[in-house]
């Protein structure tokens, strides 16, 4: 087996520019770990704001990247794993992460591939994915009426369709150009969020009724914003930042508020709550093998251009997936 491998580097204050492209010893997994070797690696919002932002955790070298696919090479002690096994898996920011040909991971947060499933596809998944289930998790099971905003993004997408599948009257927001995907969908109405008059459309074609829940995917003060939509034990949840203050005044619509933290599981999720993530994401992706739940389309390149798909996936576009391959990449 090799001793190194590639990676892409960072470097403080450097931003996206600042990335480079370094060989790292490979080390051995400790117990609980798995050493995987990815064959495909999936760019998030969150990757690139974190490389330009920063985190407490990161110093000079750190490796990002949080979603992947890859083929188990090996594996510490206490972990059930093979090798061979392909699995999806979305990474710890404390961790050195995905935008690299090998990854380190705690065996526990790892999710098996079905066999007949594209690993570009699969990659496309974690984050979005474990992100809108946590997000619709939040809210009691009774369906009612919701309102996704920012429906044309990943998560966004993933969440109308699951709370269709759930049972629940969808409303959303995108722009023009996603609406009628997403009534296809299942969506019972969308709306340009550019258009002043949208929310006044909202009313009127719930007429008497009111949202039952809310999920910002923009930010928390977009989502206090929208707060006065929602009825009488609402719950706004925010998928963006949260809310560090009521939105509303007190023994109002006494409204429910709820944060969407995907990352965190990594350091607080306690073995049954690991055990529960891993069931959602495997189902998710037995969803998608089984065509009854659509990603965003790919946009494929190779792993030595991933800085320039990072500058591309920030200056947003057409939107979608951004999906390295390494299966014949030679950094």
């Amino acid at each position: 087996m090799q001793t190194d491998f590639a990676a892409w580097s960072w470097t403080s204050d450097k931003g996206i520019d600042g990335l480079k492209l370094i060989r790292k010893p490979l080390l051995q997994p400790g117990p609980g770990e798995v050493l995987v070797a990815n064959r495909a690696v999936a760019l998030n919002p969150v990757d690139w704001k974190i490389i330009e932002w920063g985190h407490a955790a990161w110093k000079t070298g750190h490796v990002p990247g949080v979603d992947g696919v890859g083929e188990v090479v090996t594996a510490g002690a206490g972990v059930t794993l093979k090798a061979g096994a392909l699995v999806a898996y979305h990474q710890s920011l404390t961790r050195d992460g995905s935008f690299a040909e090998y990854c380190m991971l705690d065996a526990s947060t790892v999710l098996n591939v079905p066999e007949a499933l594209d690993e570009s596809v699969a990659a496309a998944l974690p984050c979005p994915g474990l992100t809108a289930w946590q997000a619709l998790d939040k809210v009691p099971v009774a369906p009612g009426d919701v309102l996704v905003v920012g429906a044309g993004g990943a998560v966004g997408l993933l969440l109308v369709q699951l709370a269709v599948q759930r049972g629940c009257r969808v409303w959303a927001t995108a722009a023009t150009r996603h609406h009628s995907r997403l009534k296809a969908l299942g969506a019972a109405g969308v709306f340009d969020y550019r258009d002043d008059q949208w929310q006044q459309a909202l009313q009127t074609a719930l007429g008497e009724r009111r949202l039952q829940a809310l999920f910002d995917t923009v930010s928390g003060a977009h989502a206090a914003s929208l707060a006065p939509l929602l009825g009488y034990n609402g719950h706004l949840v925010c998928i963006q930042d949260r809310q560090e203050s009521a939105p509303l005044p007190a023994f109002g619509t006494a409204i429910s508020l709820h944060e969407v933290a995907l990352n965190s599981f990594h350091a607080h999720a306690s073995l049954s709550d690991r055990q529960q993530l891993r069931q959602a994401g495997e189902r998710l992706l037995e969803q998608v093998l089984a065509g009854r739940l659509l990603l965003p389309h790919r946009q494929t390149f190779d792993f030595s251009n991933l800085p320039q798909a990072l500058h591309a996936l920030k200056q947003g576009g057409e939107g979608g997936k951004w999906i390295a391959t390494l299966g014949d990449s030679k950094p």
